[in-house]
């Protein structure tokens, strides 16, 4: 099985393409589940069995070098910290002091917080016929919720996301160019600075007075730099995927009234859906690593130092793992799916993505049981990183 194909090209970079991959996505996987983009250089694996083994060997497939394949391209310069993108031994430390942070059971504590931001996004157009589940919900609660957890005051929160989110989108004439820009959390230093002196009860003061033992046996405190770095990265993960998860939620609640009205008649169900929609659409569907030694996959030699892209999003539509994988159902019991990663990446913030996008759903539906989506106005969001929407307005009735 040859991992060129003449009549197939994938490039996770083409707006075209990214707008809906999926056909592509299950040719790739019946004809090409090794394939070759020579273009960028890189190997790409999208079955479920292949992708789940690769992000469960951390040893062979390697994050420290990026862990997008932009990243990976432009030999970005990262600092400590950014855990995504980091191996073992120095991964565990650092992913080891943000777990005491991101448990499960202090994501459950914040619920009345999470539902108080939603409402305040959702009540103002109760009435008026339409909302958008981008930007009046999904681009406006994560945020507020990373914001309280960090302990930056509300009246910065929409500036800070939206610098963050400078420089994500990918060019509209496909024109994309992987570049080297140092990760930096400059934006963040006055907080950091102001919370030093003046302590609270939030993750920037927690990780302030965090002792730990690093990889070199040191006991000690995290430095500025390491902060800033968590900061940043807790800001921006914790916004993107979760506002993508919210567009996701109201396009394939629309385009499945009959599953929707179960969900209204029966709440129990608001969990499953939002696992289901994880699965269907994932809002992070591409990752990248490198091989830190040869490999050999269905028939082909592959050196040390191949870039290998992961399709996450391909693997939770496999057939071979999820019968009638094409097929969106919000009763569905067939396993896990891949959304948040495998193995020692798997997504620290998975249960506040949880958490967000469940109580969501929840505050949609008990204010508009129906919507249908506004096609004429939505658009959809194209960066190198996550997939969704960039606006999705709905009618109400």
């Amino acid at each position: 099985m040859t991992a060129v194909s003449d009549d197939l090209y994938y490039d996770p970079f083409d707006i075209e393409i990214d707008k809906d991959p999926h056909p592509l996505w299950r040719r790739m996987r019946d004809e090409v589940p090794l394939y070759r983009n020579d273009k960028y250089g890189f190997w790409a694996l999208s079955r479920f069995d292949d992708v789940e083994g690769a992000l469960k060997d951390w040893e062979t497939y390697l994050s420290g070098k990026g862990s997008t394949l932009d990243a990976i391209l432009a030999n970005l310069e990262l600092p400590p910290g950014i855990i995504l993108m980091e191996d073992p031994p120095v991964h565990d430390v650092h992913r080891g002091l943000l777990s005491r942070v991101f448990t499960p059971k202090r994501m459950q504590a914040i619920e009345d917080q999470v539902r108080a931001f939603c409402a305040r996004c959702l009540d103002p157009h109760v009435g008026e016929g339409g909302f958008d589940f981008v930007t009046d919900l999904g681009a406006e609660m994560p945020m507020r919720t990373i914001g309280m957890l960090l302990g930056i005051p509300e009246t910065d929160q929409e500036a800070l996301r939206d610098r963050l989110d400078e420089g994500l989108a990918m060019p509209e004439d496909g024109s994309f160019v992987p570049r080297n820009t140092a990760f930096r959390g400059d934006e963040f230093g006055e907080y950091v600075d102001w919370r030093k002196e003046h302590p609270s009860d939030d993750l920037m003061t927690e990780m302030l007075n965090a002792e730990f033992t690093d990889e070199t046996g040191t006991r000690r405190t995290l430095t500025r730099e390491e902060i800033l770095t968590y900061v940043m990265l807790i800001a921006g993960a914790g916004n993107e995927t979760s506002t993508r998860l919210i567009g996701w939620t109201g396009k394939l609640l629309a385009e499945h009234p009959d599953q929707r009205r179960e969900i209204v008649e029966d709440r129990t169900l608001v969990a499953p859906a939002i696992e289901e929609i994880l699965r269907y659409e994932a809002p992070s569907p591409v990752q990248g690593r490198v091989l830190s030694r040869p490999v050999d996959l269905h028939g082909e030699h592959l050196d040390e130092g191949s870039i290998m892209v992961l399709i996450n999003g391909s693997a939770n539509r496999d057939d071979r793992q999820f019968p009638d994988a094409d097929r969106f159902d919000i009763h569905r019991n067939d396993g896990h799916h891949l959304s948040f990663g495998y193995g020692i990446h798997f997504c620290l913030g998975a249960a506040l993505a949880r958490l967000e996008g469940r109580v969501a759903l929840d505050e949609v539906l008990s204010r508009w049981p129906e919507w249908d989506v506004d096609w004429d106005h939505a658009k959809q969001a194209h960066t190198p990183h996550v997939r969704g929407w960039e606006r999705l307005p709905v009618h109400t009735g």
